[in-house]
C-alpha cells in the first residue's frame, strides 16, 4: 500500500506526549513513510495572515511572537521528517481562525447564531488566503490531514474556532472542492480529509451517506479519504466500518493502538489480529469483517496507525511494548498482506527475542488480552449500551455511566449471565499473567513490563468483576425492594 503512516496524539491542554514514535527516524526504521504531526496546533495557526489584514498579528505583540515560535516548530518537524526520509503531514482542525480577525471581519464570517461558516463569502475567500499563506511560508509540507465535527482550542491561545460543518452534507461537499483545489490543484500537495464526525452526522459511518457526498467531488490522485475501521470511535462490538471500499477515491485506514476505553497501553491489549482479520464478536456475517477482506481492493490507499493517543489524561505509560506490538503487526501487514496477520506477528515475536514454544505463549496472551477486554469491559454476550463507562483512568459507577445498561441487564434477567461474564474476564487475565512470567523477552525493560502490565490487566479487571458483583448485585436488589414497595429513591452511588 502506498501510504503508512504514523501519528501521536497529544493530549489538548496537557504537555507534548513522550514517545520513540515522535522521532521520524523511528518510523522509517518501521518502514512508514508519513508522519502525521499533531500538536493541536495546526499549521494555519503559524501564519501572520498578513495577506487578509495587517492588523491581526502585528509586529511587535504578543500573539505575533506566539506565531513566530510556531512557525519554528512547524520548520523543525518538517525538517526532521525530511532527513528520515519521511513526509511531513499536519493534523489540521478547520475551522480555526486568529480571535482579532473574527473581531475585525465578524459581520461578514459569522452567521446567524455566532458560528463562524464556511456558507458566508468571506469565510471562503481567507481560507483560499490563509491555505496559500501556508505553502508559501512551510513549502516542505507534504500534505494536510483535516478534521471536522471537533475543534480543540487548547493549545492555541490567540484562536478561536468551530465545526464548519453547519449545513450537512452542503458543508461537505464545499469545504472539500475548496481544499481540492487549493491543497491538491493549487499547491500539489496531498489533501486527507477523514470522515470523523460527532453528532448526528453520519459521513463516518453511512455509506449512502458517504458516497452522496463524495460522488460528488471529481477524484484526484493526491485527494484520499481517511476512515477510522471501526463504524464510530475506536470501541470493540461496534462494526467494521462499511464505508470502507466504497465510492469513487483512495482510501486510508486508522487504527488506535493504545485505546483510551482499553487502559492506553498499561495492560496488554492487541487489537491487530481484529483489524486485520475481524474480531470475534463480529461473527461470519456477510461483508467485509477487516482489512484483509480489504487486502486487493484498489481503493484500500494505506494504514494509518496512532501509535500513542487518543482520549484524555492517564494512564501516563513510560513502557511501549504492547502499542509497539499493534503499530508493527498492523505495519508490516500493510507492506506484505500476502504474509497474514500472524506471519506479521510471529516476525514481531522473533525480533523481541522469542523463539519456538514462547512465541506461542506470546500470541496465546496476546489474543487472550483481545478476549479478556472484550468480556471485561464491553460484552460478548448482551449490548453494553454505555460504551464510554471506563475511559483514559476512570471507571464509571452505577449511578451514572452503568445505570442503563444495569437497569437492561435486570429487566431482562441477565444479571448472573453478566457477572458470569465478568468472571470470566478475570479468569482470563489471570492465565494472562501466567503466561508472562518467564516469557523470555531480550530487552530487560520490556522483559519485565510484559509481567508488571499482565498484571495491571488483573488488578484492572479485577476490580471490573467485584465492583460489579456489589454494584450490579446492589442494583437489583435496590430496585426490587423499590418495586415491592410500590416507590422510593434508589441510594447506590459512583464506584
Amino acid at each position: 500500500m502506498p501510504f503508512l503512516f504514523d501519528m501521536v496524539h497529544a493530549n489538548p491542554g496537557e504537555p507534548m506526549t513522550v514517545s520513540r514514535y515522535n522521532d521520524p527516524a523511528t518510523l522509517a526504521s518501521y518502514d512508514y513513510n508519513g508522519q502525521v504531526i499533531n500538536e493541536f496546533r495546526p499549521p494555519h495557526t503559524a501564519i501572520t495572515f498578513e495577506t487578509v489584514d495587517e492588523r491581526i498579528f502585528p509586529a511587535g505583540s504578543a500573539g505575533r511572537a506566539w506565531v513566530e515560535d510556531n512557525a519554528r516548530r512547524v520548520r523543525e518537524h518538517i525538517g526532521r521528517a525530511h532527513a528520515a526520509g519521511v513526509g511531513s503531514y499536519f493534523f489540521t482542525d478547520i475551522i480555526v481562525l486568529p480571535k482579532r480577525l473574527v473581531e475585525l471581519y465578524g459581520e461578514d464570517v459569522l452567521d446567524d447564531k455566532g458560528r463562524i461558516s464556511l456558507h458566508r463569502p468571506k469565510t471562503v475567500e481567507i481560507h483560499r488566503l490563509m491555505l496559500r499563506e501556508v505553502f508559501a511560508r512551510f513549502p516542505g509540507i507534504d500534505g494536510l490531514v483535516v478534521r471536522t465535527g471537533e475543534t480543540y482550542l487548547q493549545n492555541v491561545p490567540f484562536h478561536t474556532g468551530n465545526n464548519p460543518i453547519t449545513e450537512g452534507q452542503a458543508s461537505h461537499e464545499l469545504l472539500i472542492n475548496l481544499l481540492r483545489e487549493e491543497v491538491c490543484v493549487r499547491a500539489g500537495k496531498r489533501l486527507f480529509y477523514r470522515t470523523w464526525a460527532t453528532g448526528s452526522d453520519k459521513f463516518r459511518e453511512d455509506p449512502t451517506y458517504y458516497r452522496a457526498v463524495t460522488d460528488r467531488i471529481e477524484p484526484h490522485e493526491r485527494l484520499l479519504f481517511s476512515i477510522k475501521h471501526t463504524a464510530s470511535d475506536f470501541w470493540r462490538t461496534i462494526p467494521f466500518n462499511r464505508t470502507l471500499g466504497v465510492g469513487r477515491h483512495r482510501q486510508i485506514v486508522e487504527v488506535e493502538c493504545a485505546r483510551e476505553y482499553e487502559a492506553k497501553g498499561a495492560c496488554p491489549d492487541y487489537v491487530g489480529d481484529g483489524v486485520i482479520n475481524g474480531f470475534e464478536e463480529y461473527g461470519t456475517g456477510a461483508g467485509p469483517r477487516g482489512l484483509a477482506d480489504l487486502a486487493a481492493n484498489p481503493l484500500l490507499a494505506g494504514v494509518w496507525t496512532w501509535s500513542r493517543g487518543g482520549g484524555w489524561r492517564g494512564p501516563y505509560i513510560a513502557n511501549e511494548l504492547w502499542c509497539d506490538l499493534n503499530m508493527w503487526v498492523l505495519a508490516h501487514w500493510a507492506r506484505d498482506t500476502g504474509r497474514g496477520e500472524a506471519g506479521a506477528f510471529a516476525a514481531y515475536a522473533r525480533r523481541i527475542g522469542l523463539r519456538g514454544d514462547a512465541v506461542r505463549r506470546f500470541r496465546r496472551l496476546a489474543l487472550l488480552s483481545a478476549a479478556g477486554t472484550l468480556r471485561g469491559h464491553y460484552s460478548a454476550r448482551t449490548p453494553v449500551p454505555n460504551l464510554t463507562w471506563t475511559r483514559d483512568q476512570y471507571l464509571g459507577g452505577s449511578d451514572k455511566d452503568l445505570a442503563g445498561h444495569f437497569k437492561a441487564l435486570v429487566r431482562g434477567g441477565l444479571v448472573e449471565d453478566a457477572l458470569a461474564e465478568k468472571g470470566q474476564a478475570a479468569r482470563m487475565w489471570r492465565e494472562i499473567v501466567a503466561l508472562s512470567d518467564g516469557l523470555p523477552v531480550r530487552d530487560r525493560d520490556d522483559r519485565a513490563y510484559v509481567r508488571v502490565s499482565a498484571r495491571y490487566g488483573l488488578c484492572l479487571y479485577s476490580v471490573i468483576h467485584h465492583g460489579w458483583q456489589v454494584m450490579l448485585r446492589g442494583f437489583a436488589g435496590e430496585r426490587g425492594r423499590v418495586m415491592a414497595e410500590g416507590g422510593g429513591r434508589g441510594l447506590w452511588g459512583r464506584s
